[in-house]
C-alpha cells in the first residue's frame, strides 16, 4: 500500500490520509490524478519526505504527502 497524504485545501472531499494500492500508481504524478487533484493544485510534493516530482516512482511502502500553494502576506 502507498499512504496518500493531504493537508489544507487538498483535504477537501478526500479527508487527511488514503491508502493506495501500490499496483494503482507508477509515478507520483499517476497518484495525482487518481485523485482528480488538477497539476497546478499541488505546490509541495514529498516522497517519504524528500521534495520530489510527479515523474518520480512509487513503490509499495511510500508515503506520499501533497501541500497546495500557500498564499497570505
Amino acid at each position: 500500500m502507498i499512504e496518500v497524504r493531504f493537508f489544507a485545501t487538498l483535504r477537501e472531499g478526500r479527508g487527511k490520509i488514503a491508502e493506495i494500492g501500490a499496483e494503482e500508481a507508477s509515478t507520483a504524478g499517476e497518484l495525482i490524478r487518481r485523485f482528480d487533484i488538477p497539476a497546478e493544485e499541488v505546490s509541495i510534493l514529498l516522497i517519504n519526505g524528500f521534495h520530489s516530482k510527479p515523474e518520480d516512482p512509487v513503490k509499495d511502502g511510500d508515503v506520499i504527502s501533497l501541500f497546495p500553494p500557500v498564499g497570505g502576506g
